[in-house]
């Protein structure tokens, strides 16, 4: 397959996917990017999840996917909170 092909089935397929909640480039082998940075960062990854919500709400009405920016900056805060409370709760 030439570039230009593969690069257009890239698009096509980043277009269909679900940008926000499980975007297909954060997958490798099966092992989704979020949760080895959680398994590295261990109980200094809320501060991980804080900085990529301040990051989105931060760029939202620049980059001219302002949705977009929104809802993810909604999933790591919710992925925050499911964090603080499990925290909480052991």
């Amino acid at each position: 397959m030439r570039h230009e092909e593969y690069m257009k089935s890239r698009m096509a397929e980043e277009n269909s996917a679900d940008m926000v909640n499980s975007p297909s480039h954060y997958n490798q082998s099966g092992i989704e990017c979020i949760a080895a940075i959680q398994a590295a960062l261990g109980p200094n990854f809320k501060y991980y999840l804080q900085g990529n919500v301040m990051k989105y709400m931060w760029r939202f009405d620049y980059k001219g996917k302002p949705i977009e920016d929104l809802q993810k900056a909604q999933w790591y805060l919710n992925t925050l909170i499911e964090d603080v409370v499990a925290s909480d709760e052991s």
